[in-house]
C-alpha cells in the first residue's frame, strides 16, 4: 500500500509536463469514453446495488442512471472549459533595491479523498485534481467498489491513451487498512479530504497525520421569518427537503416565527406528498394537527434537533424572534448550508451577517450549495471549516501557492 501511494506521489510529477490545452484534451476524452462505455458502468453499478438494501439512506447516492452519468460528463466538460488556476500570478511587486517577487498559484500535489457510496465523486474529483495539476488517491467505500473500478478504469485508459502517467489516478482498495496507511502517509500525500458521515468526518480527524479538510456532514436549517413570503417559503422548504434526502444540502430543520404558525400548513403541505415525517415542537404541532397526516406528525426527542436526516424526516423549531432563530442555528449548525425566507431587509442583512456557515442563502433553497451550480464545474467537496477553503471547493481551492523571487546579484546586508 504504501508502495502504491508513492508512486502516485511521483506520477503527480509529471503533471508540471502538460499545458493546460492537452489537460482539458484528456477530460474532454474521457467524458466522450464514459458515455460510450456507460452500460458497463450501470451493470457494475447494478452489482453494487444488489448488495445494499433499496431503504438505506445511501441507496440513492449509490444510484447511476442515465441521466447522472450523463450529468458526470457534463461536468468534466465543464470543468476542462475553465481556465486552469495553476501559474496565476496572484500578486507581485518591485522592492527598493531591484528585487522582483510574485505570488503564483501551484498544485497542492497528491490529494486523497476518503468518500462512502457516491461513485460520482470518482469523475468529479479526478477531473478537478487533474485540472489543477494534482495526482488523486481514490478511496471509495466497499458499497461502490465495482462502480468505482470502472470508473477508474476508464480513466486510466484515457490516460494511457493520451501518454500520461495513469497512476496520477489512483484507485486504493476498499478495505480499512488502505484508509489507515492513506492517512499516515506523511511526504508523500499532502491533503486528505473526507466526503462521508460525521463518523467518517471525526475518525479522519483524530487519526490522520496529514492535513484534513472537513467536507460534507450538513445539518441545514431553514428560517422561515416573521416577513417571509409564504409561497416562497412552501417552495424552498419543499424542494430543500425532497428534491434528494440523502445529499449533505438537503434540509433537517424548519425554524418558523410564532407570528406565523397559522401559515405553517401551507408551507409545509407539500411534504406529505413525499411522505415526510415531521418532528414538531409544541407550537408547530399544535398548528399542524387536522392539517397534516397523523402518521407522519410526531413530537420531537433531544435528537431531532443536530441530526443530519439523510432521509424523509424533518425537524420544526418554532422562535419568538430573528435573535432566537440564530441562537438555535449557532447551537445546532454544522456550518453548511443556512437560509432565511423573509422580504425584510433589515432580517435579510443580519441573518447573513450573523450566521457562520460556509453557505447562507435569503430567499433560495439549500440545495443550491453545490460546486456545479456555483459555475465551478463540479466540487471536490464542501469544507465546512475554515483554514484554505470554505464551501464549494472547485479549482482554485486545488492548489496552494509559492512565493519566486528574481534578481541580478541581490545581497541583504547584515
Amino acid at each position: 500500500m504504501e508502495q502504491i501511494i508513492k508512486q502516485t506521489a511521483a506520477a503527480s510529477r509529471s503533471l508540471l509536463e502538460y499545458s493546460d490545452g492537452q489537460i482539458s484534451r484528456v477530460l474532454v476524452d474521457a467524458a466522450g469514453v464514459l458515455l460510450a462505455e456507460q452500460g458497463e458502468v450501470l451493470e457494475a453499478n447494478a452489482g453494487d446495488l444488489a448488495r445494499m438494501s433499496p431503504e438505506d439512506p445511501k441507496y440513492d447516492r449509490l444510484k447511476l442512471t442515465e441521466k447522472r452519468i450523463e450529468a458526470m460528463a457534463g461536468d468534466m466538460k465543464q470543468v476542462a472549459s475553465l481556465p486552469s488556476p495553476v501559474g496565476k500570478i496572484l500578486y507581485e511587486t518591485e522592492r527598493p533595491n531591484g528585487m522582483r517577487l510574485k505570488k503564483i498559484a501551484v498544485p497542492l500535489g497528491v490529494i486523497g479523498i476518503i468518500y462512502e457510496a457516491r461513485p460520482n465523486v470518482t469523475f468529479d474529483v479526478f477531473s478537478l485534481c487533474l485540472k489543477s495539476g494534482n495526482a488523486c488517491l481514490l478511496k471509495g467505500g466497499s458499497d461502490a467498489y465495482d462502480s468505482n473500478r470502472i470508473l477508474v478504469g476508464i480513466i486510466r485508459e484515457v490516460l494511457l491513451k493520451h501518454g500520461m502517467n495513469p497512476d496520477v489516478c489512483t484507485l486504493l482498495p476498499p478495505g480499512r487498512e488502505a484508509t489507515a496507511v492513506l492517512l499516515q502517509a506523511v511526504g508523500s500525500v499532502d491533503l486528505v479530504i473526507p466526503r462521508g458521515s460525521s463518523a467518517l468526518i471525526n475518525y479522519v480527524r483524530e487519526h490522520a497525520r496529514i492535513p484534513v479538510i472537513e467536507t460534507g456532514a450538513g445539518i441545514c436549517h431553514t428560517y422561515f421569518d416573521r416577513d417571509g413570503d409564504t409561497e416562497k417559503g412552501r417552495n424552498i422548504v419543499y424542494n430543500a427537503k425532497t428534491r434528494r434526502v440523502s445529499v449533505c444540502n438537503a434540509l433537517d430543520c424548519l425554524i418558523v416565527h410564532r407570528e406565523r404558525l397559522a401559515d405553517l400548513p401551507a408551507v409545509c403541505g407539500r411534504l406529505a406528498d413525499r411522505e415526510v415525517i415531521i418532528y414538531a415542537d409544541e407550537p408547530a404541532y399544535a398548528a399542524l394537527s387536522g392539517h397534516y397526516p397523523p402518521a407522519l406528525l410526531q413530537p420531537p426527542t433531544p435528537e431531532s434537533y443536530g441530526t443530519e436526516f439523510q432521509d424523509y424526516k424533518m425537524s420544526i423549531r418554532t422562535v419568538a424572534s430573528l435573535d432566537e432563530a440564530l441562537e438555535h442555528i449557532a447551537r445546532y449548525s454544522s456550518k453548511h448550508s443556512e437560509s432565511i425566507v423573509s422580504e425584510s431587509p433589515d432580517a435579510i442583512r443580519i441573518f447573513e451577517r450573523q450566521v457562520d456557515a460556509a453557505c447562507v442563502y435569503a430567499n433560495v433553497s439549500t440545495a443550491f450549495s453545490d460546486g456545479a451550480q456555483f459555475g465551478f464545474g463540479a466540487e471536490i467537496g464542501i469544507s465546512t471549516q475554515k483554514l484554505h477553503a470554505r464551501g464549494p471547493m472547485g479549482l482554485p481551492e486545488l492548489t496552494t501557492y509559492k512565493y519566486v523571487i528574481e534578481g541580478d546579484g541581490q545581497t541583504r546586508d547584515s
